[in-house]
């Protein structure tokens, strides 16, 4: 699949071959979905907590006498049914953790950004430099890309220029190109990036492909 390649004023300078091992591949949307229900769960800190009857600080003396007032019998006001009481199966503190093997996760990540590549939500750059962290600037090139909507903007290494200049823009994230999850792959509609992150993701995300078809070979 061939895209344009674009500078920082949204002109077209040449095209380049997007890799068929990490952009043509078969759409899996139920393990796209899989991975971004296991990243989502992962995030949670898992500290909810509600207190039992034994932990609520109220008296442990019996209520009232057991027999001679026409009540049910009770043993303390921390029973649940009662306002101020403990609560009964409520939610204590636990891990939301779930495991996916990384074939799977990279897999996912391919299917994501084949759907990108087919709905031509990619732009692809030349390069994406600033002198200085300038918000402003930012807004303006993004804008000449991908004009309103959101954009997830890949970078091959760290550039704090850039970083720091669509740190304040919400529609905007900046994240190096290896630290790519399906999150903010789905999360947002374009996904910008120059040549060097465009490297990098085809090498990290084309090897297992090419990993796994020399094994089959060897079977």
């Amino acid at each position: 699949m061939k895209v344009s390649v674009l500078n920082m004023a949204g002109d077209e300078v040449g095209t380049i071959e997007l890799s068929p091992a990490v952009f043509e591949q078969q759409v899996n949307r139920d393990l796209m979905h899989q991975a971004l229900v296991r990243q989502l769960a992962n995030k949670r800190q898992g500290t909810h907590k509600t207190k039992t009857r034994a932990e609520v600080n109220r008296t442990g003396a019996k209520w009232y006498r057991q027999k001679g007032t026409g009540r049910a019998r009770h043993g303390s006001k921390r029973a649940p049914i009662f306002v101020g009481g403990g609560i009964a199966h409520g939610p204590q503190p636990r891990s939301y953790e779930k495991d996916m093997p990384r074939k799977m996760r990279r897999a996912a990540l391919r299917s994501a950004l084949t759907v990108k590549a087919q709905g031509g939500d990619i732009v692809v750059l030349d390069r994406l430099e600033l002198d200085q962290p300038k918000t402003k600037e930012m807004v303006g090139v993004v804008r000449r890309l991908v004009g309103d909507g959101s954009a997830l903007v890949l970078m091959a290494e760290r550039d704090d220029n850039v970083e720091k200049s669509a740190r304040n823009l919400p529609d905007v994230k900046t994240l190096r190109a290896t630290y790519l999850n399906i999150r903010d792959l789905l999360g947002h509609d374009k996904l910008i990036m120059p040549l060097a992150a465009l490297e990098v993701l085809e090498g990290f995300l084309g090897d297992d492909l090419a990993v796994a078809a020399g094994m089959d070979e060897e079977e």
